[in-house]
């Protein structure tokens, strides 16, 4: 059963949900490792059967980024110019002086300074008042319902597994997770990568102790001459590591002078720029970036959870398009939460569980500046943001305009509405 929101009168900086999430999470990476029998986890290609090809070359990247936790969009991307705005918050209403590339209405979080040289070349974009279809403000089940992307579905696909299926290249590496556990939006019957770090990408065993290499050879003897759906898979698991070895191989250090964080989601991005460098065919790439459920700490322009995250994700990215230099011209990142916060501060100094939030789009494709349809604010004990776009209707226009996807098929029974946020759309 899905936890309630927290109360008001809480005093943790994350609801108990979240933080069991968090746990189960990595509980279940680390087993799904060991069942996989190789230095890294392979999602649904343990158990589903996987075709092995060649490599193929990425037509584009994709990369989406999860901002675990229900990121306060209100925050990040502050509607100054509704009056509710400072009136639910008057502790943690961001000044309207301090607010960056601002217009009369919106302004971005003074955080999010490292990412003003991409919103001056007009690619960010912001789609505010998005979000699931309908308020759920659990957060294991609005994360589940975010990556599944297909309400009343009987089979268990995620969105990102649909596309990589509808697109295959015919290799086990055009979708991968740089992470702990793979996101739903991962889960299917497509094969799909997951692991920690560039360096984990190998078989269990295969290391400088394996003089000869006598251990992978014991594995290909039990597994090639095989048909089941596991012997299949541990194909897959052959080829995709075989095909991961020139990124293995890649240079390490960034490029363009790029020093990362020295943060999670800094080192997650640096690897995922070894990773478009190499151009093994991954098309898709998930990452996650937490701990964003703020009951209590939000804090101000000068510090606190909001600052301290908000800066973590700026700088991060700025270096990651700063290291692909020209090849960031084929990546489009893609920000999204499972919903946001709600529009009154709470009297812990936080922000309570909410429904609509702001997506963010950077890179390839994206048509810079504000998007969406703004709802008005409320300032009730409950208040939401209401969401006016439907989540899948932004990353339709991603999938379409990087990939021509087919809309039906990776996002079955929904029409979208134009959103703008990507060229041509």
């Amino acid at each position: 059963m899905a936890s309630s929101p927290a109360p008001r009168g809480a005093t943790t900086s994350c609801c108990a949900e979240f933080a069991d999430l968090a746990r189960s999470s990595r509980r279940a990476f680390l087993g799904g490792a060991v069942a996989a029998g190789v230095a890294t986890a392979f999602g649904s290609a343990v158990v589903q059967p996987a075709a092995v090809a060649a490599s193929g070359r990425a037509r584009g990247v994709v990369v989406v980024l999860s901002l675990r936790g229900a990121a306060d969009g209100l925050s990040l991307v502050v509607p100054h110019g509704d009056p509710v705005y400072a009136q639910a918050r008057p502790r943690l209403a961001v000044p309207t002086e301090s607010l960056l590339a601002a217009d009369p209405f919106f302004g971005l979080h003074p955080a999010l300074a490292p990412l003003l040289p991409l919103w001056q070349q007009g690619k960010v974009a912001a789609v505010h008042a998005a979000g699931l279809p309908a308020r759920n403000r659990s957060h294991f089940s609005a994360m589940e319902e975010l990556e599944d992307a297909a309400p009343g579905a009987t089979s268990r696909t995620g969105w990102l597994n649909r596309l990589v299926g509808a697109q295959s290249l015919g290799t086990p590496l055009q979708a991968m997770h740089l992470g702990g556990s793979s996101p739903a939006s991962l889960y299917g019957p497509a094969p799909h990568l997951t692991t920690r770090t560039v360096a984990d990408v190998g078989i269990a065993g295969a290391d400088q102790w394996d003089v000869g290499g006598g251990r992978v050879r014991s594995l290909h003897t039990l597994w090639d001459g095989r048909q089941t759906h596991l012997a299949r898979s541990m194909r897959a698991t052959f080829a995709a590591v075989g095909e991961f070895a020139p990124v293995k191989a890649s240079e390490k250090t960034p490029q363009n002078g790029v020093t990362y964080p020295a943060h999670d989601l800094g080192r997650a991005l640096s690897e995922v720029a070894r990773i478009v460098r190499s151009d093994v065919g991954v098309e898709v790439v998930t990452v996650d970036h937490g701990d964003w459920d703020m009951h209590t700490g939000v804090g101000t322009v000068a510090g606190g959870a909001m600052k301290t995250n908000a800066g973590q994700l700026a700088d991060a990215l700025a270096a990651f398009f700063a290291d692909l230099g020209t090849l960031g011209e084929q990546v489009t990142v893609v920000c999204l939460s499972e919903f946001g916060r709600r529009v009154r501060e709470n009297a812990n100094g936080g922000l309570d569980h909410g429904y609509g939030t702001v997506m963010l789009l950077l890179g390839a494709g994206v048509r810079g500046g504000y998007h969406g349809s703004w709802p008005g604010l409320q300032d009730g004990a409950d208040s939401d943001l209401l969401v006016t776009t439907d989540y899948r209707s932004v990353l339709a226009e991603v999938v379409s305009s990087r990939f021509g996807a087919s809309i039906p098929t990776v996002f079955p029974g929904f029409t979208p509405t134009r959103v703008g946020a990507m060229l041509g759309r």
